[in-house]
C-alpha cells in the first residue's frame, strides 16, 4: 500500500467517478483504476460498486475512506513543511499567511513592501482564498495568520485584531445611483446586478435582503472576487453590493460608493492558532496589515460616511 493508491481511494470517494478522480490527480483514469484494484487486493476488500455509472463506496469503503483522508492530508502536511523550511533556510524568519484575493491583490503588496523594509530577513509564503479555507488552513498548520470572518465556525483561535464595517453599493462614477446618498433594495429593482457567487456568506444575506422586499435581482454577472465585482461595476456592467472593508482595497478612484440600506454588516479579524505562540516577525505583520486596513476604513464613503465607523481593536 502507498500513498498514490489511498489519493485515488479518497479521490474516488469524493468525486463518485474515475474520470473525475484522475482529473483532480493529473493522471490518467486506467493509473485511477489500476491503483485502485492494487489496493483493494493489498487490503483484501471490495471498497467499491458500481452504480448507474458511478462508484459507490461500500460499507468497508465507507469505513476506511476517513482514515485514508487523515494519512493523505498528514502526508501533505509534511510536504508543506519541508517546503516551508527550505523557504525559510537556515534563518527559519518565515511568515505564512492566507488573506481573501481581493486584499492578496491590490493591498498586500503594499503592505509587504513596507514589511520588508523593518524585516528584511523574513521569508513570506502569501495564500489567498476564502474566509472558511482561512480557517481550515490555520488549523492544519497550513499558515500563520489569516484574515477571517467573525465570529469563526470554529474553536481553538485567537484573534489578534478586529474590524468592523457595513456593506455598500459600488457603481461606475456616471451611474444615476451615484446621486443617491445611500441605495436601498428598491433602488436596486430592475437594476443590473453584479454579485458574489451564490455560496458566499454576503452572498446569502444579500438574497434574504431582497427576498423581504419581495425584489428579484437582476444578476448579470457572478463573480468570486470582490475586486472583480468592483471593476466589472466601474465600467458599468452592474451595481455590485459588498463589504466596505474589501472594496475600499481596490482602486477606489475608479467607482463610487453608497452606503447600502438595509445594513449588511460585517466583522473581520486577523487570526492566528490560540496554542501556537506567534514569533515576533509574525506579529509585526499582523500589524502592518491591520494598520494598512485601518486607514482606507476611515475613509468616508461617497461624502458621506456608510455609518458604523470601522473599528481596528488590537488584542
Amino acid at each position: 500500500m502507498n500513498l498514490k493508491q489511498l489519493e485515488a481511494f479518497v479521490a474516488i470517494a469524493t468525486l463518485s467517478t474515475t474520470t473525475a478522480a484522475a482529473q483532480r490527480l493529473g493522471i490518467s483514469q486506467s493509473a485511477v483504476s489500476r491503483l485502485l484494484a492494487q489496493l483493494e487486493a493489498h487490503l483484501g476488500l471490495n471498497l467499491f460498486v458500481r452504480e448507474q455509472g458511478r462508484l459507490t463506496p461500500t460499507r468497508e469503503g465507507t469505513a476506511l475512506v476517513q482514515e485514508a483522508e487523515t494519512i493523505v492530508q498528514a502526508a501533505k502536511c509534511l510536504e508543506r513543511h519541508a517546503r516551508q523550511l527550505r523557504l525559510g533556510g537556515m534563518r527559519r524568519k518565515l511568515v505564512r499567511i492566507m488573506v481573501p484575493n481581493t486584499i492578496a491583490q491590490h493591498l498586500l503588496p503594499t503592505v509587504i513592501e513596507r514589511f520588508y523594509a523593518k524585516h528584511d530577513d523574513a521569508v513570506l509564503e502569501v495564500f489567498s482564498g476564502t474566509y472558511d479555507q482561512s480557517e481550515r488552513a490555520l488549523l492544519s498548520r497550513e499558515v500563520d495568520l489569516a484574515l477571517v470572518r467573525l465570529p469563526m465556525g470554529l474553536p481553538g483561535f485567537r484573534v489578534r485584531h478586529e474590524f468592523e464595517g457595513e456593506s455598500v453599493c459600488v457603481m461606475a462614477k456616471n451611474h444615476p445611483l451615484a446621486t443617491l446618498e445611500s441605495v436601498s433594495t428598491r433602488d436596486l429593482d430592475g437594476v443590473p446586478l453584479v454579485l458574489l457567487w451564490g455560496r458566499s456568506q454576503l452572498r446569502h444575506e444579500v438574497d434574504m435582503v431582497f427576498r423581504r422586499a419581495h425584489i428579484t435581482p437582476q444578476i448579470v454577472a457572478e463573480v468570486h472576487s470582490i475586486g472583480v465585482a468592483c471593476s466589472m461595476a466601474s465600467r458599468g456592467i452592474g451595481v455590485t453590493i459588498v463589504n466596505r472593508l474589501l472594496a475600499n482595497c481596490c482602486d477606489t478612484e475608479s467607482f463610487t460608493m453608497r452606503p447600502f440600506q438595509p445594513v449588511i454588516r460585517f466583522r473581520s479579524g486577523i487570526a492566528s492558532l490560540d496554542a501556537e505562540l506567534l514569533s515576533p516577525t509574525c506579529t509585526a505583520l499582523a500589524e502592518e496589515l491591520a494598520q494598512a486596513l485601518q486607514q482606507p476604513l476611515s475613509q468616508k464613503v461617497g461624502g458621506a460616511s456608510a455609518g458604523g465607523e470601522a473599528v481596528l481593536a488590537s488584542q
